[in-house]
């Protein structure tokens, strides 16, 4: 063959091997196991509330260059024990079940939103209840979210102890709804007499339209406590930590806005478990770790 035929063959041969390798990439990401995560079911647990969660979905999986799983357990517990057993890699957690998961499996903490390091839980109440401060609710009927939530259930339980209005002996009764918008909708119709939530969550509930701010209104917000966060099983590799911290520390506003609305906020940092002591002194104090 002449030079010029032998630069030709070259060529196209190597610009065959240029065009193998993207495609080389994406098989190997295509090919991967998917990075399986979940999210304790704090504005609840249902197959529509998965699919809400789409964009952050696609957005995960793009940063990452591999499939995501999008998993909601069916409550706070579930979401527990599979970081536990190795059925979720990445979990978005309260306060009180990320102290569980590290102190049972070694969960470690990634990122939360910075909201999360000053949140707070909020009482509330039908207008014309009567009640207007949390010694109101002596003798009155109370609706906690799961038994495993941070601002659902430990925070307003300490509330109402430290408020000589404990939860046995003070109230008339309380019920578990399970979620915060069930608590809100168990006051609006009456279920219970007044009832505590995320504070994210019931401002969700309002812009949605799923409660009306004359249905319910705040009568108390509790302290500031440190809250959500999301950790990854023990045996995770840095490589994909890493990877999912800076994920969720890129978003920004103005372009990443379907994202952060599924997620309840504006920017994420990196977190501690450190930042969740006094969360474990509670949760020791009122005998729920």
């Amino acid at each position: 063959m002449t030079p010029s035929v032998i630069r030709h063959h070259f060529r196209r041969a190597l610009l065959v091997c240029l065009a193998a390798v993207p495609m080389s990439v994406a098989a190997t990401a295509a090919n991967q196991a998917p990075l399986k995560i979940g999210m304790v079911p704090d504005a609840g647990a249902t197959q529509v509330s998965v699919a809400e969660k789409a964009p952050l979905q696609r957005y995960l999986s793009t940063k990452l260059g591999r499939p995501v799983q999008l998993i909601i357990p069916t409550n706070y517990n579930a979401t527990v024990e599979a970081i536990g057993n190795g059925s979720l890699d990445i979990a978005y957690f309260g306060g009180l079940t990320f102290v569980k998961a590290n102190a049972r499996y070694g969960a470690v903490p990634l990122v939360q939103r910075d909201i999360d390091q000053r949140f707070h839980s909020i009482f509330i109440t039908r207008p014309g209840s009567g009640i207007t401060r949390v010694t109101d609710l002596k003798g009155k009927t109370f609706c906690f979210g799961d038994i495993n939530s941070t601002s659902g259930h430990l925070v307003p339980r300490l509330v109402l102890k430290r408020s000589g209005v404990p939860a046995e002996g003070g109230l008339k009764s309380f019920r578990y709804t399970g979620s915060h918008p069930a608590t809100a909708q168990g006051v609006a119709t009456g279920a219970c007499d007044a009832g505590a939530i995320d504070e994210t969550v019931l401002k969700s509930l309002y812009a949605e339209g799923k409660v009306s701010p004359s249905a319910v209104k705040v009568f108390y917000v509790s302290p500031a406590f440190t809250d959500y966060v999301w950790a990854a099983r023990k045996g995770l590799t840095p490589q994909d930590r890493l990877a999912f911290s800076r994920a969720l520390i890129g978003l920004r506003r103005g372009r990443d806005d379907a994202v952060l609305g599924i997620l309840r906020g504006q920017r994420f940092v990196p977190a501690s478990t450190k930042a969740y002591a006094s969360i474990v002194r509670i949760a020791r104090e009122l005998n729920l770790l």
